[in-house]
Formats: structure tokens, C-alpha cells, sequence
């Protein structure tokens, strides 16, 4: 079984940046996609990013691009969550998710395997 545990998470003020980690172990094929979502107070969890491992190509959701990047180390098992210009809506619990239809990683009835989150808040 897949695992993953995301970490990184903390307070941070407006501006500021913060990076996640997502550690992945247990796949059982060489092509996955590692995605992170987020679910902020009283509202429903959506998807920021997400990477595939077999082309390294990555999708970001609208009101992160330019501010959030994602990459992976060479084992391609370390995802981070690079987030910079930080604005108070970005505040929510971060979770990273895989799923093996690496297409689709960007949606969350695509992944298969969650971790636990963490949390981010962002104010001043």
C-alpha cells in the first residue's frame, strides 16, 4: 500500500513563504501522480498541485499558479510544495494524495491514497 505523510506546515504572515514535504513509499508501479490539495475553514477541499512521475509535467490549480511551485527529488518518492507570496485565503490543512492514473491527478476522486495533513495558516 501506498503511504504518504506531508509535513512543513505552520503560521506565516501575509507575503511570506513556507515549503511542504510529501514522503511517499509503496509503489507498486513506476508511473504515479503525487498531488497536493487543501481544504480551508468551511469549505471543501480542492486541488493546488500535482506532479507526474513519468514526465515530471505538473498542473497547478488557478489561484496558486505563479505563486506555488511543485517538484521532486530523483527518487521521485519527495514531493514538495514550494509557496511563496502567501495570502490569508491560503490558510487550510494541506494533504498530499497519489494516484497510478497520473492524468488525473489533479482531481480529488482520482487519488487513491491520502495522507494525513498539515496545517497551514497564514496571518499577520
Amino acid at each position: 500500500d501506498v503511504q504518504l505523510q506531508a509535513s512543513g506546515g505552520g503560521l506565516v504572515q501575509p507575503g511570506g513563504s513556507l515549503t511542504l514535504s510529501c514522503q511517499a513509499s509503496g509503489f507498486s508501479y513506476d508511473e504515479y501522480g503525487i498531488g497536493w490539495f487543501r481544504q480551508a475553514p468551511g469549505k471543501e477541499r480542492e486541488g493546488v498541485s500535482c506532479i507526474r512521475s513519468e514526465d515530471g509535467s505538473t498542473y497547478y490549480g488557478d489561484s496558486v499558479k505563479g505563486r506555488f511551485t511543485i517538484s521532486s527529488d530523483s527518487s521521485k518518492t519527495t514531493v514538495y510544495l514550494q509557496m511563496s507570496n502567501l495570502k490569508p485565503e491560503d490558510t487550510g490543512v494541506y494533504y498530499c494524495a497519489s494516484t497510478y492514473g497520473s492524468r488525473w491527478c489533479h482531481l480529488e476522486a482520482a487519488m487513491t491514497s491520502w495522507g494525513k495533513g498539515t496545517l497551514v495558516t497564514v496571518s499577520s
